[in-house]
């Protein structure tokens, strides 16, 4: 038990530490690998806040290790767009999604902190940083959209598919998991601005479309068949979000999805 504590109170320091500490050099990068990074900038703020819900329902350290795992992920993202030699996005742009993203940072510090202490979560807090979430995350969305409209990052269009399939796919999780894991889910996750669970599944969808569109090598084919045989599994939990489902197979599932879509955009752009 002792030794759970410990390793509780050790990533918990972790992540105050990465929160606080001043980000570090990064490697120059082209346009293309700017538009990457602000990808897996999205897609792991909200794995850390889907895992934070599991976490806020289990004080489980596995789980919140995982959360440790999305901020430090979504930090070395921030760090590789702040040193940037691609010129896409101003300066003041930056700093200013990496502004949001420090307050996100704080907040989640704050609510790992008071899971902690007292066996369940402050529903103010929560819902401020599930806001918060959302908040930095359509800056981030826009900030792409941006870098995206310049000359220098022209891309396929089936990887841009893939990569708002995946953000999506991320979002929907992370609402999917607060409304699993809290008997009063709907006072947060962006309650009052996000789109409900079942026309964020209808969008998801047609994405989805998108990406298997076109000709596809061998293993690419498997890999998208393997993406929509997963998704027609929990198409309807997504769909059908207010019946009662298993939380931790939506979660595993979408997990296999996001995996899938990386690959998937790895393999469009002759990465692997």
């Amino acid at each position: 038990m002792e030794d759970t504590r410990l390793g509780v109170r050790s990533l918990v320091a972790a992540l105050i530490l990465l929160a606080l500490t001043s980000l570090g050099a990064g490697a120059q990068e082209t346009a293309g690998d700017f538009l990457s990074e602000l990808h897996e900038f999205r897609v792991s703020n909200y794995m850390a806040l889907d895992a934070y819900y599991r976490f806020s329902a289990s004080g489980d350290t596995d789980t919140l290790n995982e959360i440790v795992i999305g901020i430090n992920s979504a930090n070395d993202a921030m760090n590789t767009i702040i040193k940037s030699t691609s010129g896409v996005l101003s300066t003041e742009q930056i700093e200013g999604l990496n502004q949001e993203f420090d307050q996100f940072k704080g907040l989640m510090r704050s609510n790992i902190n008071d899971v902690r202490k007292t066996g369940y979560p402050d529903l103010r807090l929560v819902s401020d940083m599930a806001n918060q979430a959302l908040t930095m995350n359509n800056m981030a969305t826009e900030l792409y959209l941006i870098a995206q409209e310049s000359v220098q990052t022209k891309t396929n269009p089936r990887v841009e598919a893939a990569r708002l399939a995946a953000v999506k796919m991320a979002q929907m999780m992370a609402k999917y998991s607060a409304r699993t894991n809290s008997s009063v889910s709907q006072t947060f996750q962006g309650a009052a601005t996000e789109k409900p669970l079942d026309e964020q599944a209808r969008e998801f969808e047609q994405l989805l479309t998108t990406v298997v569109s076109g000709e596809s090598g061998n293993e690419l084919k498997d890999v998208m068949e393997d993406v929509s045989s997963k998704w027609e599994f929990i198409r309807n939990s997504y769909i059908n979000y207010n019946e009662k489902n298993v939380g931790f197979v939506i979660d595993r599932y979408s997990k296999g999805i996001l995996k899938g879509l990386a690959t998937t955009i790895d393999l469009l752009q002759g990465n692997v």
